[in-house]
């Protein structure tokens, strides 16, 4: 049985483009595509698919507001010009994220990703919590890639001026982002914010007292505006 897709892209030259690609696959069958969010919503009610090929910058409604807005939602790619939204993908729980201009062997690896999870056996029962963590992550754009990062793999994250460096146990990573912003989108139950320069992954941290916190043998600093809420979480 063919996987049913549907595109929506507010480019002609782009929808045209993805809609060869789809059509170059014989297990893709395309049931429509779309020039904005609220006709791509519209279609979704009378006519739900599997696979949603899917732009961010669309005028009026966005392509993340539509995704938020979907109650049973497909599985989603996004395809966008904007590299910045990546980070988002792991908090919309987007299959894939591709940067246009779209190579077809890139798209074809998204496809091939789609396969791979739905062929993966359904849990009979709700999976539990851990799981869901074990699979998120974030996209962050390290020279001139997109690195998918696991957010269990994170140790610390430090600012750098308009930069973070995101360090994990097999390496670090710099990219163009704000502290704040990481603060904004990581999940605050796993994560602290304890120095203007410096979040950790509390299940990272080896040892701590009121003025530093030790993780993988990196003695980081607590600073004065955040110990209020270093002591409330970690009941020091």
């Amino acid at each position: 049985m063919k996987t049913t897709c549907l595109i929506a892209d507010d480019e002609p030259l782009a929808r045209e483009l993805l809609a060869g690609y789809v059509g170059n696959l014989e297990d893709l069958e395309l049931k429509g595509v779309c020039k904005n969010a609220m006709e791509t919503f519209a279609f979704l009610q009378r006519q739900p698919v599997q696979l949603l090929f899917l732009d961010i910058q669309m005028p009026q409604v966005t392509g993340l507001d539509l995704i938020r807005s979907l109650h049973e939602r497909p599985s989603i790619i996004i395809t966008t010009a904007y590299r910045e939204f990546a980070a988002d993908g792991f908090e919309l729980e987007v299959l894939d994220y591709l940067v246009k201009p779209i190579s077809f062997d890139r798209f074809l690896k998204s496809v091939s990703r789609f396969y791979h999870y739905h062929q993966r056996p359904r849990p009979t029962e709700t999976a539990p919590e851990e799981n869901a963590w074990d699979k998120a992550y974030m996209y962050c754009k390290v020279n001139r890639d997109l690195v998918r990062i696991y957010l269990k793999d994170i140790l610390y994250i430090e600012s750098i001026k308009d930069y973070v460096r995101i360090v994990t146990a097999a390496q670090p990573y710099v990219t163009y982002q704000r502290i704040g912003y990481m603060e904004e989108k990581l999940p605050s139950d796993r994560f602290l914010r304890i120095h203007k320069s410096f979040i950790v992954s509390l299940e990272h941290i080896d040892s701590y007292n009121a003025d530093s916190v030790t993780v993988a043998s990196h003695a980081l600093p607590v600073g004065r505006n955040y110990k209020e809420a270093f002591r409330r979480v970690l009941s020091i």
